[in-house]
């Protein structure tokens, strides 16, 4: 039995690069260097703790992160600035 030699030609317009500027506009390019990690300290145990951070997760960022050392509530804020650099509080939760 013979396969067939039937296939379509995908049609590619050369003006086209596959660039999409709406995401341009709403995740600008910077020099590519944002804070990945902020060294703070516990408010409860007082602890050294080093906090992983996410540029991906927007600018201004608010949860919940429990320390490494005595397991209890932080209320994080992360507010990067356009350079890549994050500020970033721990506050006590009161959710306890």
């Amino acid at each position: 039995m013979r396969q067939s030699d039937d296939w379509e030609a995908e049609i590619v317009d050369p003006a086209d690069d596959g660039h999409d500027d709406a995401l341009d506009e709403q995740f600008p390019l910077g020099d590519g260097v944002a804070d990945l990690m902020q060294e703070s300290q516990c408010p409860y145990c007082g602890e050294p703790v080093e906090i992983t951070l996410d540029p991906g997760s927007g600018d201004s960022q608010e949860y919940i992160e429990d320390c490494a050392v005595c397991c209890r509530p932080w209320n994080v804020s992360v507010t990067y600035h356009a350079d890549g650099t994050a500020d970033v509080f721990l506050e006590a939760s009161d959710d306890q």
